[in-house]
């Protein structure tokens, strides 16, 4: 199968390595270091138990003429980075090309197919004008969510750190042949890729926790055991998924897992920092509309309050602004003590 995988972050680089180790045919579009690194030696992929495997025969380019025809594109950017390259991703389709999205929070497509009286609509903080829907029509769509935890650690060497499931599924919930075809491409690549019949409460699952941990890690620079643990983050964060879990609801979601559970889970993660925290360290704009803005969205479209989510996404919005205008990030460093 011919794959082009949009970005070689964490996510994109551990699923084009292990895409391409077992015999795919991956081209990578990326930028910059990665770009150069890739192309020099290939792609490297640090196992989980410290195996490093090198997958050379990949190709490495910026340039979506040059990448052609796909039969799979793999879209392994953030939301908020998703329209600056959706102008080309045109020209990687021809008339079967299957389109996999991996970013985390509500999706650009999420009301196609959706049915009921929100069918069709425009999620507006993920996709304003709906051009993003112009330009990746959602009939090409598989929606997917992103359960493996990787980092960057160089251009062009991804570490895997756990987790190898990326559920799948058709926007209206049925069991096609293209979406049987990626799951068992993913499967002979060593991933846990289940057909789902509703992916939508899937992704309700994963924002359910990142919709409260990644804003509240990112303003008191926590990890998620520590947020978990302390009473008064724990509390907050229970509230705020209380209140997505009302949003979801509304939209016709049942959540598979108890709230309690949920926080148990992200607790046993222990000491990791969430996307949003690391954004807020190095500088890089935090993922707070896909995450936290598009369920504020849908709370409004639903008429359902979310108090203590408007709140941390307003302090949110702000840090964002705040390093903006000083062209920094924020990260806590030890304290110098002096006698």
């Amino acid at each position: 199968m011919k794959i082009a995988v949009i970005g070689a972050g964490a996510i994109g680089g551990l699923v084009g390595a292990r895409l391409a180790l077992a015999g795919e045919e991956v081209t990578f579009i990326v930028r910059g270091a990665n770009l150069a690194a890739i192309r020099a030696n290939g792609i490297k992929l640090i196992e989980m138990d410290g195996e490093e495997k090198i997958a050379s025969q990949v190709r490495a380019t910026d340039d979506y003429d040059a990448a052609g025809e796909q039969d799979l594109v793999i879209l392994a950017l953030k939301a908020h980075q998703v329209d600056g390259v959706s102008a080309q991703i045109g020209k990687l389709f021809g008339p079967r090309t299957v389109v996999v999205t991996m970013q985390n929070g509500i999706p650009f497509w999420y009301f196609h197919r959706h049915g009921g009286e929100f069918d069709g609509r425009t999620v507006r903080s993920v996709d304003a004008g709906g051009e993003l829907a112009r330009r990746i029509p959602p009939e090409r769509v598989l929606g997917c969510v992103v359960y493996p935890a990787a980092e960057l650690v160089a251009p062009g060497v991804i570490r895997h750190i756990e987790g190898a499931r990326f559920p799948l599924g058709e926007l209206d919930g049925t069991a096609s042949e293209r979406v049987n075809e990626v799951s068992t491409c993913f499967q002979n690549a060593g991933f846990k890729s289940p057909v789902l019949d509703n992916i939508r409460a899937e992704i309700w699952l994963k924002l359910w926790g990142n919709v409260c941990f990644n804003p509240i890690s990112a303003l008191a620079h926590s990890t998620l055991v520590d947020i978990c643990q302390y009473p008064l983050t724990r509390e907050l964060a229970a509230e705020m998924m209380r209140e997505a879990e009302a949003v979801a609801t509304k939209l016709g979601i049942t959540f598979r897992v108890p709230l309690d559970r949920r926080i148990e889970g992200a607790a046993q993660i222990g000491k990791h920092k969430t996307s949003m925290l690391q954004d807020v360290e190095a500088g890089r704009g935090p993922e707070i509309d896909a995450l936290v803005g598009s369920v504020i969205e849908l709370a409004r479209m639903t008429g359902t309050p979310t108090p203590h989510i408007d709140s941390a996404y307003a302090l949110v919005k702000l840090l964002e602004q705040t390093m903006t205008e000083e062209g920094g990030g924020v990260k806590l460093q030890r304290a110098v003590t002096t006698a």
